[in-house]
């Protein structure tokens, strides 16, 4: 029911309560006139109850009246009683709301009831909503990096980068990234495969290593021995290699580890290779080069985010709303899941409401406060009038109905 129904409904019951007011005080009017010219003893009883039921329904329309403004416009004390003690009532009523409605033991089995897995399981499953949620989402960030200015940005990014490298050392880094090689035996490939390289570069190379051999040979050597030298070289390193190769325990590899090893230990503790580093790491981070670095890598970020976002079917799009079905089968299907976001719900809302009821209360009061008194009284008369017009009527029945029983026993026993 809207509010010009409730007014339409307040004014029939106050017309109704007043009509019989009216219609008491014609009675009594004429019983008086009767009462002249007849004796007849029920135009007494009727006087009498008439007499009663308009001080009832006086009385009463006083006490309502009084509650909403000052009857008949006059400062009466103790009258207007809403308006006046707006404040009061504001404090009283968020009082009683925090009080009885927001208990911990009145909150908790509604919290306890919350089950919003399902709810948004079933949201995110429907592909309008996935569109709306991802195009409002979009538009955010779109507008969120439009308003970005690109030099501060850039500005940002090496400052943080220069920040988190000053403390970064290089050459420990580069070093427990060849430890870690060695754990993993990972070397050992690289030395197979060069090994294997080697090989087949001697092999392929035989004419290249008789030259050579013929080159720092003596003229008076005959050529062909000389080819059997460069064959023999040939032959002999390629076996080596081979062996190299085929053979994972082979000293050679041993000796390659332990240098690499010996290398990487070196790297971490003299102070010559960190000094090393920095320099490089200078000369790569200077705070030039770090900003160009920076803004070219923002506008890069930047142009690329419009771009998937800008398009309907671009490749993150596609890639956001696969996420979103999967999360929402996982919402619908995974027990483990509903558990974990349910239970998370209910403790953060139950946690917020008990440390915020303080602040419902003050909104009530706050509200009910800053309310003029005139229009807060005119919104209660319009909740509770109709039924207080009851009270007008019932006063003047039983008004009346006390004023007869009075005469009656005044007439016959007193």
């Amino acid at each position: 029911m809207n509010d010009e129904a409730k007014r339409k409904q307040l004014r029939k019951y106050k017309l109704f309560a007043t009509g019989l007011f009216i219609l008491m005080a014609a009675i009594f009017i004429t019983t008086t006139i009767l009462q002249k010219s007849y004796s007849s003893h029920w135009i007494g009883y009727v006087r009498a109850f008439s007499e009663a039921a308009m001080v009832g329904a006086l009385a009463d329309w006083f006490a309502v009246t009084a509650l909403f403004r000052h009857p008949l416009g006059l400062p009466i004390p103790h009258t207007n009683l809403i308006e006046n003690s707006k404040q009061k009532l504001g404090d009283n009523l968020g009082s009683f709301v925090v009080s009885n409605f927001l208990s911990p033991q009145n909150i908790r089995p509604y919290i306890q009831k919350l089950k919003i897995s399902n709810f948004v399981g079933e949201w995110l499953g429907k592909q309008k909503n996935q569109e709306i949620l991802l195009k409002n989402l979009s538009d955010i960030v779109l507008d969120i990096l439009n308003k970005l200015d690109n030099s501060t940005v850039s500005r940002f990014i090496s400052k943080k980068v220069s920040d988190m490298t000053n403390d970064i050392k290089l050459n420990k880094i580069v070093g427990n990234g060849i430890s870690y090689i060695l754990e993993k035996n990972d070397h050992q490939r690289i030395i197979t495969n060069l090994s294997k390289q080697i090989k087949e570069y001697i092999i392929e190379n035989d004419e290249m290593i008789k030259e050579r051999v013929r080159k720092g040979s003596y003229s008076f050597i005959p050529s062909f021995v000389d080819n059997k030298i460069a064959d023999k070289i040939a032959d002999g390193l390629s076996d080596f290699f081979k062996e190299i190769e085929e053979n994972p325990e082979h000293e050679v590899r041993q000796l390659i580890t332990q240098k690499i090893h010996d290398f990487s230990v070196d790297l971490k503790e003299d102070s010559k290779w960190e000094n090393e580093f920095k320099t490089i790491k200078n000369g790569l981070l200077k705070n030039d080069k770090l900003e160009e670095y920076s803004n070219d890598i923002w506008i890069s970020i930047k142009e690329t985010l419009i771009k998937e976002l800008q398009e309907s079917d671009s490749t993150l799009k596609k890639y956001l709303y696969r996420n979103l079905d999967e999360f929402s089968q996982n919402l619908k299907t995974d027990e483990n899941l509903q558990n974990k976001i349910d239970h998370w719900v209910r403790v953060t809302a139950y946690k917020y409401i008990l440390k915020n009821t303080h602040q419902f209360g003050n909104l009530i009061s706050t509200t009910v406060g800053n309310w003029q008194g005139k229009e807060l009284s005119e919104k209660l008369e319009l909740e509770v009038g109709k039924d207080l017009q009851f009270i007008r009527v019932n006063g003047t029945l039983v008004g009346g109905l006390v004023g007869l029983i009075i005469y009656t026993i005044a007439h016959f026993f007193l």
